[in-house]
């Protein structure tokens, strides 16, 4: 047997490992892709009842002897405020169902409304005077073991069979149907699932990636501007790229940590805090920041500089003048890829109280607030069957919010990016 034939065996044999090898890669991708859509496809299913809620209608007669208004003159507050209102919705399901006499059948019939449902006419009598003395019908919200079972048909240990007789006389009635879920959008945490709501979280991711944005991105680009084009070479700089390095590879929660001992015991800043948690968050961020700050300030061609330095430019003109904004698309992704990180997080906020439970949004940095994530985990561990539609649904808007910065990365670096 010549070379040549030996060589064209061997040929053949090292073909064939290729081909097998580039199998088992597409395989690796189709199985990781399979495990991914499985995850997403649970996701959804589970967060589909949240959008959706069962609403129970009402007839409420809102005289005023019956609301025990004085009979004539103007209705302030105080006085609304002191109104049964749950009185009347009480009565208006008394009414539609004049067969519930005894206690035991009226406590049934109460406790098909949300809780606080009495909360609602409040808001709609207080922004509408004009609806006393009238007979309103009004949609409520169910209460959240009626609107499992109605919706999905699964029977909680709280409903009996005399809630489940109500509620299928409802529904042959038309007095009880699904809508959207705009609650879920527009209020804060709540005990009750049925009137929980993500808007509180949100507000609070908002205003804690603002100021871990606010600080996190002059520091990072400052700091990578100074280690590659004026820190010197030596053991100093070596030792601050070894950390640095070091850094982007903690835990979070250790940052959690150093915020809490720092920020909240030092410095004695308010606990459960967006000021707090973006501080925290923008330790965790700034590697991120900086290592890529670096990479894209040393991927920009050293001809250019030469260039700009040979007609006269100082260094810092060329620095800014030049070498950061061809360096800009690459630190904006890698500030967006870091943000999208923080966006995510949990344990860290844990640490330092964003973890309290919030009912009010959040206007500013020194509010009480809790985040996404935080929510997650304070709903992921609710005993109410509800919650767990209402945690996947939040992951899935997580989820969202984070495909979204990812998205705009890649669409930054392929809009800006120049091959050199």
């Amino acid at each position: 047997m010549n070379n040549t034939e030996i060589v064209k065996r061997g040929l053949g044999k090292r073909y064939a490992r290729e081909k097998r090898f580039r199998l088992y890669g597409r395989c690796a991708v189709f199985v990781g892709f399979i495990f991914l859509a499985l995850l997403l496809v649970d996701i959804i299913v589970k967060a589909m009842p949240a959008f959706s809620v069962t609403e129970i209608r009402v007839e409420v007669d809102l005289d005023r002897d019956n609301l025990g208004l004085p009979a004539e003159g103007p209705v302030t507050a105080k006085m609304l405020a002191g109104v049964n209102f749950n009185g009347a919705i009480r009565k208006g399901l008394r009414e539609a169902f004049p067969e519930a006499t005894s206690r035991k059948q009226q406590k049934a019939l109460y406790s098909l409304v949300s809780s606080g449902a009495w909360f609602s006419l409040s808001n709609q009598v207080a922004d509408n005077p004009q609806l006393i003395g009238q007979k309103k019908v009004i949609w409520f919200r169910a209460d959240d073991d009626v609107d499992t079972y109605y919706k999905l048909g699964r029977r909680t240990s709280r409903i009996d069979d005399l809630q489940a007789g109500y509620i299928d006389a409802m529904d042959g009635g038309n007095l009880i149907r699904t809508a959207f879920n705009t609650a879920l959008f527009t209020n804060s945490d709540s005990r009750e699932p049925e009137q929980a709501g993500i808007r509180g979280a949100v507000m609070g991711s908002f205003w804690t990636l603002l100021v871990t944005l606010i600080v996190s991105l002059p520091v990072g680009v400052a700091a990578a501007i100074y280690l590659e084009e004026y820190a010197p070479q030596n053991r100093l700089t070596d030792f601050i790229e070894i950390n640095i390095n070091n850094l982007a590879a903690v835990p979070s929660i250790v940052f959690g940590l150093l915020g809490l001992a720092v920020f909240i015991n030092f410095f004695g800043m308010p606990r459960s805090a967006p000021i707090v948690g973006g501080l925290v968050l923008s330790l965790m961020t700034l590697p991120t920041i900086i290592i890529a700050s670096r990479a894209a300030i040393k991927s920009v061609p050293p001809s250019i500089k030469e260039a700009a330095l040979g007609i006269g430019a100082s260094h810092m003109q060329v620095v800014f003048h030049h070498t950061l904004p061809l360096a800009m698309p690459g630190i904006l992704t890698g500030s967006i890829i870091g943000m999208a990180q923080a966006l995510g997080e949990s344990a860290p906020l844990l640490m330092i109280g964003m973890v309290a439970f919030i009912v009010d949004v959040p206007g500013g940095i020194f509010d009480s607030a809790t985040v996404l994530p935080v929510q997650i985990y304070l709903w992921s561990d609710s005993p109410e069957r509800a919650f767990t539609a209402l945690t996947a649904a939040t992951i899935l808007v997580l989820l969202v919010f984070l495909t979204a910065m990812n998205a705009i990365a890649i669409y930054l670096r392929r809009k800006f990016e120049r091959r050199w």
